[in-house]
């Protein structure tokens, strides 16, 4: 098993959607990754920043999933991240009603020393700087680094951004971010020219669409498992990379035919998440429901093509 530095955001949330809303919860890139990466009992590190209202249930809830929270600094007298947002009714689409950046606004990583020799490294959605940050305390080359971001910081910090890319292995964008990243619609086109920036796998999301993986000339691709109602989508993409980095920390193997099975994960993990407001779904979730959903997907997606001779 490898061991997992997990990079980015522990936060409150206020979300609205057609369903309800929440006031201040649980929320934040690397709160949603850890849940997910624990699935898979992994050795696992939360390197982030949050003020001293942060309740200590919450980190209590990380610790009890084997999460290392050493990382986390806790600024005296200062107020954690904060975001609202409220959803529209397709779900796809949301506005943002409040940011606070807060304590992260000053953010400067410090990864524990028993965990810069990690062997995955996750940089959750963060400035590229604080993510380059976190890649250059690392004592030994990791084996993977999955890269996570966002159209916010290819507007203010493009240039950043771009130096960040040319040192990691997997970036995992949705699909319009990896247009606006290229300059090409077709995504086919734009995870090529996203490979000539460095990365060697590419993961477009699409939602509930799926996920595409492409690595070469290879392409992979896994549906969203069909839902009778997603409840909030919050934290879905953060939950599907958990997904995705838990198992390769898991396996150890990072070819692309696993590859091809921690998307599967991360997705059957992905659609957990929405069923619930925020963090709620996922901090009880069991590895016989994992299990059972995972079936699911196998019988979603496995089948014999017959081949007809006379076609």
């Amino acid at each position: 098993m490898s061991k997992l530095v997990i990079v980015g955001t522990v936060a409150f949330d206020a979300i609205e959607t057609p369903f309800g809303k929440t006031d201040k919860i649980l929320g934040g890139a690397a709160t949603y990754i850890g849940l997910s990466a624990s699935q898979f009992n992994v050795d696992s590190s939360i390197v982030s920043i949050a003020g001293d209202d942060f309740p200590q249930d919450y980190l209590d809830l990380l610790s009890s999933k084997n999460i290392d929270i050493s990382g986390i600094e806790i600024v005296k007298d200062g107020k954690t991240f904060f975001w609202s947002g409220r959803y529209h009714n397709d779900m796809n689409s949301r506005d943002t009603l409040v940011t606070e950046l807060n304590t992260l606004a000053d953010f400067n990583p410090i990864v524990p020393e028993s965990y810069r020799d990690a062997e995955i490294v996750m940089l959750g959605n963060l400035h590229p700087l604080v993510q380059q940050s976190v890649l250059d305390q690392m004592t030994t080359k990791p084996k993977l680094v999955i890269l996570d971001t966002m159209n916010f910081w290819m507007d203010c910090a493009l240039e950043d951004l771009h130096n960040v890319i040319k040192n990691v292995d997997v970036i995992t964008i949705n699909d319009e971010e990896a247009r606006q990243l290229t300059g090409e619609y077709s995504l086919v086109v734009a995870a090529r020219k996203i490979h000539d920036m460095g990365p060697k796998y590419v993961v477009i999301k699409k939602g509930e669409h799926g996920a595409l993986l492409f690595h070469d000339d290879n392409v992979f691709y896994a549906p969203a498992l069909p839902l009778e109602a997603v409840f909030d989508p919050t934290g879905a993409g953060d939950t599907f990379a958990g997904g995705f980095a838990g198992y390769l920390a898991k396996t150890g193997d990072t070819s692309f035919e696993n590859m091809k099975n921690a998307v599967i994960y991360g997705s059957t993990l992905a659609s957990f998440c929405v069923e619930k407001f925020g963090t709620e779904r996922m901090q009880d979730l069991s590895s016989e429901e994992v299990l059972k959903r995972l079936l699911q997907f196998k019988q979603l997606t496995q089948f014999e093509i017959v081949l007809n001779d006379n076609l």
